[in-house]
C-alpha cells in the first residue's frame, strides 16, 4: 500500500522548441485556506533525483519556477509540519505549465525514517516585507523572542523594551497577522517563547485611516510580526519556566494559548527580579545594558477574533508593577562656558509603580462597501519614589587632579586648588497617579468599485492626574563669600501638590475621487480641540534652616514626618508666587490635499496639509497674571515614491516637510528664578521651525545565493529651530536658560546590510550591518550675562559595525563576530571638549545539540572601552557565559536548564551620550554575574490524538534547519537530493 498520494504524470505537448519553461502555482493550508509562506519548490531530474532547480514560495503562497532544459522531472513541494506534496512533469519545448492551487495538510503521524534536511535561509526580501527565518537563528532553550529578535541584523532592544529594525523605531507587535498588546512591544518580547515563532516579518503598516480608505496621511507604524509554526495555529499550547540562582536571583514565567479558525486567546504571568535580562547577548552587546536593579511582576492577555471579511475583534489587558533601585555615577562636560564647566553626581533612587491598561478594537464590515472601526481604550497608574544624591560643579575637569572628585578628600583637593565652584545634596519624595480614557470611531463608505470613498472618523480623549513632591536641597557656594567672609549655602525645601486635567476631540472627513485611471485626488479635513489644565500649589519651608529636617527617615510616601514638624498650620507656608495655574486651550484646523498615483510598477503620492490653528493660554505664576492668544499656520508638504523592481527589490523616497510652533509658555516674557541655579526666561520673538526630512530605503534579495541587500539613508534638517541660549554664571555654578532660534542644525545617517550564504548549501553564512550618523549641533555659548553670546558648534560623527561568521549544520553551529562603535565630537570654541570614544567587541559563539537532546552554548567575548574622562570608565572585559540543558520526558517537554552569566565577573554599566549642550558620561549598579537553574515545561495539544503524537515524535532538530520527514528510508519516487543518494 503506497504512503503516499498517487503519482501521476502531466505531459504537454507543444512545439518542439529551445528556452526555459515556467512552472508556477500557489500553495495554501488545506483547513485555512491561505497562502503558505516559504514553502520550498524543488524540482528534480525524473531519472536520478538530483537537483535542477528550487525557489520558495512568496507571502501569498505563489511560486516561479524555471526549468533548465526540456525533460523529464519532479516537482516536490515540502514545508516544515506539512505532507510533502510530488508529481512528476515533462517538460517539451517553452510553453509555461500552469499547476494552479496545490494543497498541503498538516502531517497527522510521522513515521519512523528518512530525515532530509536543508539549510533555512536567514532572511527573504518580498517588496517592503524583511522576512526572517527563526529557524536560522540560534536561540538558546527556553529563551523568549526578546533573543531571537536581538538576532536579527539590523535589530536592537533597548532596556525599556523599545525595538528599532533598519533604524525605526518598532511601535506595533503582530502574532500570525494579529494585533498583540496595542501600544505595548515590552510584553511580547519578555513573554512569548522562541519555541513556538516560525517567522519574523518587519514592514511599515498604514494607519487605519490610510489603510481603509487609501489615502496615505503619513502615519506609518513600523511592525514586527510574528509567525506561528505550521500546525501550531489550532490548537492550545502552554510554556511555563521556573528558575532560581545565586545571589537571591528569582525567575518564573507562565504563558498560555488556544488557537483556533476564528480565535486567538494568549495569557501571560511573569515575575523577576533580573532585569528581564534573558541569556546569551553575545556579539559584544554585553555591558552597558542594565541601568539598576529592578524586581518586575505582570500580568496579561490578549485576544483576537476574525470572522473572514467580516467582524474583527481584538482585546488587550495587562497589570505591571516594578520595584527598581538604581544608583548612578554620572560625569558631565558642558558646553557652556569659554572656560569650560564640569560636574559630577552619585545619586541613589528607589521607585515603586503600579500601571493597568485595557485596549479594544473592534472592525465590522457589514457589507463590502461599508466599514466601521471602534477603538477604546483606557490607563491607570501609580507611582512612588525616594530620592538622594550629591553633586558638584567645577571650573575644570577634576580628573585631571582628583581620581574621585566627590569623595571628601576630593572635594577638598578641589576646593584648595580653586576649581570647586559649587556642591549640592539632595533628597526627594514623589507619589503620582495618572487616569486616561481614549476612544477613537470611524466610519467608511466605499460608492463603487473605482476607489470613490467617504470616511468620518472621530476621537475623544480625558485624563486627570495627581502629583505630590517634596524636595529637599542644601547648596554650598564656594566662589561667593557672604558677609561674614565665608562660603555663602542657600537651602530650598518645597512640597508640591499638582492636580492636572486633560481632555479633548477632533472630528474629521475625508473624500477620495477617481481622476485617472489608478489616479486619485483625495480631500481630508480635520477639526481638533485639545485643553489641559495645571494648578500647582507650592509650599516653602526654606527659611528654616539646613538642618530643619535632618534625620527623618526618607520612605515611599513619608512625607508626613516633615510636614508634621512644622510649628505653623500647612497653609502659612504656601508660596503664591512660586505657586503656578496655567489653562491651554488649542484649536486646530487641518485641510490636506494629496495626488496617488498607483502602477503596477510604482506608487506615487505628492500633496500638502495647511493647518491654521489658534491657542489660548492663561497663566498666573511669579506674581503675573497672563491672558494671551495666538493665531499661526503650518504648513506640510510631502512626497512618497515607490517603485519595485520585481518582488524582491524594492526602491521608497520619502520626503515631509513640518512646521511646529513654539510652545506659548515659551513665548511669554517671565523669569523663573524658582531654583537659582537654574534659572528659565521666557521669548516672546520666538519663531516658528520648519524641519526638512528626506528617506530613502532600498532592499533586494537574491534567492539563488540567498542573499539580501539593504541600505538607508535618512537627512534632516531644521529651520529656525528653538535652541536654549545658556548663560554660565563663573562664580556660583548656575546657568540662566532662554529659548532662541537658532539655524544650522541637521543630520544625517546611512544604514547597509548585507547577509550571504558564503557555500550553495547554506552552511556558512556571513552576517555585516553598518552604520555611520553624522550630526551637526548649534547652540549658543555665553560665559556671563555682561558678554555677548556666540553660536557654538558641536559636530559628531559616529560609526558603528557588526559583522559575523558562521557555521551551522544539523548539530553544531559556530560563529565569530564583532562590533564596532566609534564616536568622534569635535566642538568648534571648546577644544578641550572634543572627544574620540571607542566600544568594541570580538568572540565566539560555539553551540552543540546531541541526539539525546542535550545541548550546551557558550559565548566569549572581549569588550573595552577607550576615550572617557575617567581612567577607571576605560576597561578591558573579557565576558563569558554559558549554558546546558536537557530534555526530559517523551518529545523533551520537561527542559532543565543551567545557566552562567558572567563567570569571570568582569562586566559593568557604563553609556556615553552627546548632545548640542553637554557630553554625559555614566555608570550604573547591576547584577551581572550568577549562576540560574531553570526547569521549563511546555505542553502542546494541537488538534487529534494523531496530529499529537506527530508532534511529539518530531523531537529537536537542529539550529537552521528545515526538516522533512520521509515515511520510508527511500523517496516514492526513488533517487535522491542534490545529486546525493540517501
Amino acid at each position: 500500500m503506497k504512503r503516499f498520494l498517487l503519482l501521476f504524470f502531466i505531459i504537454v505537448v507543444a512545439v518542439s522548441m529551445y528556452g526555459q519553461t515556467s512552472v508556477t502555482g500557489r500553495v495554501i493550508d488545506r483547513d485555512t485556506k491561505e497562502g503558505l509562506v516559504q514553502t520550498t519548490v524543488q524540482l528534480l531530474n525524473a531519472k536520478d533525483s538530483t537537483f535542477a532547480a528550487g525557489t520558495v514560495s512568496d507571502e501569498t503562497g505563489q511560486f516561479v519556477l524555471k526549468t533548465p532544459k526540456t525533460g523529464d522531472y519532479i516537482i516536490r513541494i515540502t514545508s516544515v509540519g506539512y505532507k510533502q506534496y510530488a508529481k512528476r512533469l515533462a517538460v517539451v519545448g517553452s510553453k509555461d505549465i500552469a499547476l494552479g492551487e496545490i494543497t498541503l495538510g498538516a502531517e497527522a503521524i510521522m513515521l519512523k525514517g528518512t530525515t532530509v534536511s536543508g539549510q533555512a535561509r536567514k532572511v527573504t526580501l518580498k517588496e517592503d516585507t524583511f522576512i526572517y527565518n527563526a529557524a536560522a537563528y540560534r536561540t538558546p532553550e527556553g529563551s523568549v523572542v526578546e533573543e531571537l529578535v536581538k538576532r536579527i541584523p539590523g535589530a536592537q532592544v533597548s532596556d525599556d523594551g523599545s525595538i528599532t529594525i533598519n533604524g525605526k523605531t518598532v511601535k506595533k507587535i503582530k502574532v500570525d497577522g494579529k494585533d498583540f498588546m496595542t501600544g505595548d512591544t515590552k510584553t511580547a518580547l519578555k513573554n512569548i517563547p522562541t519555541s513556538i515563532i516560525d517567522n519574523i516579518k518587519a514592514y511599515d503598516e498604514k494607519s487605519d485611516l490610510a489603510r481603509i480608505t487609501g489615502i496615505d496621511d503619513g502615519d506609518e507604524s513600523t511592525v514586527l510580526d510574528f509567525g506561528v509554526k505550521p500546525g501550531m495555529n489550532k490548537g492550545m499550547f502552554t510554556n511555563i519556566d521556573l528558575s532560581a540562582g545565586t545571589k537571591d536571583r528569582y525567575a518564573a514565567r507562565g504563558m498560555g494559548a488556544y488557537f483556533n479558525d476564528e480565535n486567538q486567546l494568549m495569557a501571560f504571568a511573569n515575575a523577576n527580579n533580573t532585569n528581564d535580562m534573558g541569556f546569551g547577548r553575545g556579539g559584544g552587546r554585553w555591558g552597558g545594558g542594565q541601568n539598576g536593579l529592578n524586581a518586575a511582576k505582570m500580568l496579561g492577555f490578549n485576544y483576537n477574533y476574525e470572522k473572514k471579511n467580516k467582524l474583527k475583534f481584538d482585546a488587550s489587558a495587562r497589570w505591571n508593577h516594578s520595584d527598581g533601585d538604581r544608583r548612578s555615577i554620572s560625569a558631565v562636560q558642558s558646553f557652556v562656558s569659554k572656560a569650560g564647566a564640569f560636574s559630577n553626581s552619585v545619586s541613589q533612587t528607589f521607585n515603586r509603580s503600579n500601571s493597568f491598561d485595557g485596549r479594544l478594537r473592534l472592525e465590522w464590515t457589514p457589507d463590502t462597501m461599508t466599514n466601521i472601526l471602534f477603538r477604546p481604550s483606557f490607563t491607570y497608574s501609580t507611582n512612588d519614589s525616594r530620592a538622594f544624591g550629591n553633586s558638584a560643579t567645577f571650573n575644570a575637569d577634576p580628573y585631571l587632579t582628583v581620581t574621585d572628585p566627590l569623595s571628601a578628600a576630593g572635594l577638598s583637593q578641589l576646593d584648595a586648588a580653586n576649581q570647586l565652584v559649587n556642591s549640592r545634596s539632595n533628597s526627594e519624595l514623589t507619589y503620582g497617579d495618572n487616569k486616561n480614557f481614549r476612544a477613537v470611531a470611524q466610519l467608511n463608505r466605499k460608492f463603487g468599485s473605482r476607489g470613490r470613498n467617504i470616511t468620518f472618523r472621530t476621537e475623544f480623549n480625558t485624563g486627570s492626574s495627581t502629583n505630590k513632591n517634596l524636595s529637599l536641597s542644601n547648596v554650598h557656594l564656594y566662589q561667593v563669600l557672604n558677609a561674614q567672609g565665608t562660603d555663602s549655602t542657600y537651602q530650598t525645601n518645597r512640597w508640591n501638590l499638582t492636580p492636572s486635567k486633560n481632555r479633548g476631540y477632533s472630528l474629521k472627513l475625508a473624500y477620495s475621487e477617481p481622476i485617472f485611471r489608478a489616479a486619485f485626488l483625495q480631500f481630508s479635513y480635520q477639526y481638533q480641540y485639545k485643553y489641559s489644565k495645571s494648578d500647582r500649589s507650592t509650599y516653602d519651608f526654606s527659611n528654616l534652616g539646613e538642618d530643619y529636617f535632618a534625620g527623618l527617615p526618607l520612605v515611599y510616601g513619608g512625607w508626613n514626618p516633615y510636614l508634621n514638624k512644622l510649628t505653623n498650620s500647612i497653609e502659612t507656608y504656601l508660596d503664591t508666587k512660586l505657586s503656578r495655574f496655567s489653562e491651554y486651550r488649542n484649536y486646530i484646523h487641518e485641510i490636506e490635499v494629496m495626488l496617488r498615483v498607483i502602477r503596477e510598477k510604482y506608487n506615487f503620492n505628492v500633496g500638502v496639509m495647511l493647518q491654521p490653528q489658534s491657542s489660548k493660554y492663561v497663566q498666573d505664576y511669579q506674581g503675573l497674571h497672563v491672558d494671551t492668544t495666538r493665531s499661526v499656520t503650518n504648513f506640510s508638504p510631502t512626497l512618497d515614491f515607490r517603485y519595485r523592481f520585481n518582488k524582491m527589490s524594492n526602491l521608497r523616497v520619502n520626503y515631509r516637510g513640518t512646521t511646529a510652533q513654539p510652545g506659548l509658555a515659551n513665548l511669554l516674557d517671565i523669569t523663573d528664578d524658582s531654583n537659582p541655579l537654574n534659572i528659565v526666561k521666557g521669548n516672546p520673538g520666538l519663531k516658528p521651525s520648519f524641519t526638512n526630512s528626506f528617506n530613502l530605503f532600498y532592499n533586494t534579495y537574491i534567492e539563488n545565493r540567498q542573499r539580501a541587500v539593504m541600505t538607508f539613508a535618512n537627512y534632516n534638517s531644521t529651520r529656525n529651530s528653538i535652541s536654549n541660549m545658556v548663560t554660565y554664571d563663573e562664580q556660583t555654578g548656575g546657568r540662566t536658560t532662554r529659548p532662541e532660534n537658532i539655524n544650522g542644525n541637521w543630520d544625517a545617517n546611512l544604514g547597509f546590510m548585507f547577509n550571504t550564504a558564503i557555500d550553495s548549501a547554506g552552511y556558512f553564512n556571513i552576517n555585516t550591518f553598518s552604520h555611520l550618523r553624522y550630526n551637526n549641533y548649534v547652540s549658543y555659548l555665553s560665559q556671563n550675562a555682561h558678554s555677548g553670546s556666540v553660536k557654538n558648534t558641536t559636530r559628531s560623527t559616529a560609526v558603528s559595525e557588526r559583522l559575523s561568521a558562521g557555521y551551522r549544520n544539523s548539530w553544531l553551529e559556530f560563529e565569530l563576530d564583532g562590533t564596532l562603535n566609534y564616536t568622534h565630537s569635535r566642538n568648534k570654541l571648546l577644544s578641550q571638549s572634543n572627544l574620540d570614544t571607542w566600544q568594541y567587541s570580538y568572540g565566539a559563539t560555539l553551540g552543540v545539540t546531541a541526539p539525546w537532546g542535550t545541548s550546551i552554548s557558550t559565548d566569549l567575548h572581549e569588550n573595552s572601552r577607550r576615550g572617557y574622562s575617567s581612567k577607571g570608565m576605560n576597561t578591558d572585559e573579557l565576558i563569558w557565559n554559558a549554558q546546558v540543558s536537557q530534555g526530559f520526558l517523551r518529545g523533551s517537554v520537561l527542559t532543565v536548564m543551567l545557566q552562567f552569566y558572567d563567570l569571570l565577573r568582569n562586566q559593568s554599566n557604563v553609556s556615553r551620550t552627546i548632545n548640542a549642550l553637554q557630553s554625559s558620561d555614566t555608570q550604573y549598579n547591576s547584577i551581572n554575574s550568577y549562576v540560574m537553574l531553570h526547569l521549563v515545561y511546555r505542553l502542546n495539544i494541537f488538534g487529534g490524538k494523531q496530529a499529537r503524537e506527530g508532534m511529539r515524535h518530531r523531537g529537536p532538530r537542529g539550529p537552521g534547519m528545515r526538516p522533512m520527514i520521509i515515511s520510508s528510508g527511500r523517496l516514492p519516487f526513488g533517487g535522491g537530493f542534490g545529486g546525493q543518494r540517501f
